[in-house]
């Protein structure tokens, strides 16, 4: 079997018919084809797609070639398309876009005209430009020029248009290129010019200070004229001069305008150094004269600084009068200014507001004159706007305030006039002198407000409030803009005559209070129940009007001290100690009066202990409820809040109620029993008797302090001088209704003065004899069985002073 040779013969018979078909190839097919061609037999070639022999693909001779066709050499045998460019390669060709031109794709090549896109590039604004920082990019149709811009030109040697120019600023004003009126001034700019109105000069009505080319005419000053009613020989001489500095003013150069403002700012010096008649003007019109000086001198200084270049401007005269101003474009955000004595911040769009500056600059300045304050002295500060804070500060009613300058007047002005109600609020700081608040007293910031008219102007702080106050600076915020000056304030929070009367009087009663108390203990023929009460009465009043007198007044700079609590309790304490005196004096004419014969009142420590012992319950419960309500910030008194007060108010007017009931049956039993001792007696007797009695009562039951309770209104000034002429003088009231018109007292006064003048009697001898004769005469009374004796003692009785009568008839107080 031939099985395993089989595979053998498979390979050998494989490898004959290789062998065979690459000699046959060998033999059929032209070695000699050259490069870029394919061989179709052994005599024939044919050129690859993409190049040619001649004008045939096909070579039949061992000496042809294959070269490359050019495709986008004419006659074109393809088609790129519109902006666009056929670029040959080897056996090949593409398409491009043309310089300046791009797919929409964003591709680069293509090969036909169906692919193509291209669009053309702008160069300006893709950024794909060489144009120079001085030349402007101009795109044009595949391709782009860099051309000078408006007002330029090429520099010397430069081309207009290639990618290379480069270009510089063309001087309209020098070349005389420009187009600006004679009455304006030609100022070049970069690549263009302004034409502004020359230096005091400004724009016609109807032409804006922006236009192209405004035409102008001289600037209009404002006019100074004395207020009416007011003739100075030496204001008119300063207007005059004023008027011919304006008159006169048309600068060349800012050093013109720098030389008028410095002679205008010596000029107000010299009228304020020496006023002359002006200081015999009465404080009205001498207001009037600072507010028109005022107005004046911002109107024209700022009308002076619109032909100062941009930057600032700063001047100090030898009298220390000090300027600043600021000239600069309109634009936003803060801006400082000042000098030594004050500076300003504002935004610096409130400076131009709602005007338009020529040259299109605004303006702002800061005049600090010192001796504007010589006129200014004597002004008052409107309270209006803070009576109520002040009132509700002080606790007590304020009517007016003393001023004192602290730093000099300080003139503010902007090109913006609008300033009554500024959009946002302008901060100053102004220097003075270093000084402390005393009592009552405040550091403000206030502004001038002059009149309109013939009225006079004054301080106000409306709008303004103080930040701050440290080593002489204060720190002001203001919503509108006018002078301004820091002022220490002293508040009134009295009325000076009123103070003075409270001072003298209690100083008088005082006085009569301590001769009073000696009386009473030393003049033992009067000395009973109802001078006990006396005694005690006059020795609280005493105290309470010593430590008023002394104490009543905080000197803590607004702060409630230790000091001014212990004194404000001391006076709560001892005023009603005084009424609850008042109380039993009542209570003794009553018993003597309606209850004549029935025994003599309460004992002495019974009216020791209501005396003293309810006011004390009083200030305890008090002051352990609220101890805060003792003091205020201005007096060291009962404190307004909470009611406090009326710890005090209470008792006071329930004792004056009662008093007051007390009062009427007293004056009514009086006049029943002058009627039964003696009908016979003159009606008109009858009624001074009566009078003088009630009177008396009246001080003696503290009745006066009645008024006080009907002082609503703290401002009425009228019941204030009622209360307080009453009420200091009590003591004095006290002194001649309880000693002097007693006729005991007045005996054992008379035994005084001789045995000081003749040295005959001692004080003792003399109470002594006076004991002595008034017994004598009690015991003569007694031993007498007449009618007369029987009403006589009833008279002694009902007597609200103790006198014995003499006799039958009225003989009271003589």
């Amino acid at each position: 079997m031939a099985g395993p040779c089989r595979p053998a013969l498979l390979v050998l018979c494989m490898v004959l018919r290789l062998w065979g078909a690459a000699a046959y190839k060998t033999g059929g097919c032209a070695k000699w084809c050259p490069p870029h061609s394919t061989c179709l037999n052994a005599t024939t070639c044919r050129c690859e797609p993409g190049f040619t022999s001649g004008e045939e693909p096909i070579i039949t001779s061992p000496d042809g070639s294959c070269d490359d066709i050019n495709e986008c050499a004419p006659p074109l045998r393809t088609s790129c398309g519109k902006f666009a460019d056929c670029q040959n390669t080897e056996g090949s060709y593409y398409c491009l876009c043309s310089p300046g031109y791009a797919l929409l794709s964003g591709g680069k090549k293509f090969h036909n005209e169906s692919e193509n896109t291209c669009q053309d590039v702008n160069e300006c604004t893709s950024g794909h430009n060489r144009c120079h920082n001085s030349t402007h990019c101009l795109n044009k149709a595949g391709g782009y020029q860099c051309r000078c811009r408006p007002g330029w030109r090429p520099i010397p040697g430069s081309p207009d248009g290639p990618p290379d120019t480069q270009c510089e600023d063309v001087d309209e004003c020098r070349l005389r290129l420009h187009e600006c009126h004679s009455s304006t001034t030609c100022i070049n700019t970069v690549g263009s010019y302004k034409c502004r109105c020359s230096p005091g000069w400004e724009p016609l009505p109807g032409h804006t200070r922006d236009a192209k080319n405004p035409e102008c005419q001289g600037i209009d000053f404002p006019t100074w004229t004395a207020p009416p009613g007011i003739h100075s020989p030496a204001l008119d001489a300063f207007f005059e001069e004023v008027q011919n500095l304006t008159r006169d003013f048309r600068p060349q150069s800012p050093q013109d305008t720098s030389d008028t403002i410095q002679k205008l700012i010596k000029a107000l010096d010299g009228l304020l150094q020496a006023p002359g008649d002006m200081e015999k003007l009465e404080p009205p019109s001498q207001h009037r004269l600072a507010t028109q000086l005022l107005v004046g001198m911002e109107g024209t200084l700022r009308t002076l600084a619109q032909s100062l270049p941009e930057g600032s401007f700063n001047y100090t005269s030898s009298s220390s009068t000090e300027l600043s101003l600021m000239v600069q474009p309109q634009k936003n955000g803060d801006t400082t200014i000042g000098h030594s004595q004050a500076q300003m911040m504002l935004n610096w769009a409130i400076a131009t507001g709602n005007e338009t500056s020529r040259y299109g600059l605004t303006v702002a300045g800061i005049l600090s004159t010192p001796n504007m304050k010589n006129l200014l002295a004597n002004a008052s500060l409107d309270l209006e706007g803070r009576l109520a804070a002040l009132e509700k500060t002080y606790e007590s009613p304020v009517l007016d305030a003393q001023l004192r300058f602290l730093s000099n007047v300080n003139s503010v002005f902007l090109s913006n006039m609008n300033t009554g109600k500024l959009a946002s609020p302008v901060t100053f700081n102004f220097s003075h002198s270093r000084e402390m608040p005393g009592p009552r007293e405040e550091v403000i910031c206030a502004f001038w407000k002059g009149e309109d008219g013939n009225r006079s102007g004054h301080w106000s702080t409306e709008g303004c409030e103080v930040l701050g106050t440290k080593d002489g600076m204060t720190t002001c915020q203001c919503h509108h803009l006018s002078s301004f000056a820091i002022l220490m304030a002293h508040y009134h929070i009295q009325d000076p005559r009123l103070e003075l009367i409270t001072k003298v009087g209690l100083s008088l009663s005082l006085i009569c209070l301590l001769l009073c108390i000696f009386t009473f203990l030393l003049v033992r023929s009067i000395q009973s129940s109802r001078t006990t009460v006396h005694l005690h009465l006059c020795l609280c009043l005493f105290l309470g009007s010593a430590i008023f007198l002394v104490g009543v007044e905080n000197n803590g700079d607004g702060e409630v001290g230790t000091r001014c609590r212990l004194v404000a309790g001391l006076l709560h304490y001892f005023f009603l100690a005084a009424f609850c005196w008042m109380s039993l004096e009542g209570l003794e004419l009553y018993f003597l009066v309606v209850h004549v014969f029935h025994g003599q009142g309460l004992r002495t420590r019974w009216q020791c202990l209501l005396g003293y012992g309810v006011p004390l319950l009083v200030v305890v419960v008090s002051a352990a409820v609220y101890s805060e309500g003792y003091g205020r910030p201005t007096y060291c008194w009962l404190s307004l809040e909470w009611g406090f007060l009326w710890s005090f108010v209470g008792p006071l007017a329930f004792i004056i109620l009662c008093n007051a009931v007390i009062f009427v049956i007293t004056v009514w039993k009086l006049t029943q029993k002058f009627s039964e001792i003696n009908p016979d007696t003159k009606r008109l007797r009858k009624a001074r008797v009566l009078t003088v009695t009630a009177i008396a009562q009246l001080f003696v039951l503290g009745s006066t302090w009645g008024f006080g309770l009907f002082l609503f209104d703290p401002h009425s000034s009228a019941l204030s001088y009622v209360f307080t002429l009453l009420n200091c003088l009590q003591g004095l009231f006290l002194f001649l209704l309880l000693c002097l018109l007693n006729k005991k007292v007045r005996e054992e006064y008379r035994r005084w003065a001789s045995a000081l003048v003749g040295g005959k009697y001692s004080a003792f001898s003399s109470s002594h004899s006076s004991s002595t004769g008034t017994s004598q005469q009690t015991r003569a009374l007694r031993s007498s069985e007449s009618g007369c004796e029987t009403l006589g003692r009833a008279r002694r009785s009902s007597h609200p002073f103790g006198d014995g009568a003499q006799g039958c008839g009225p003989q009271w107080g003589e």
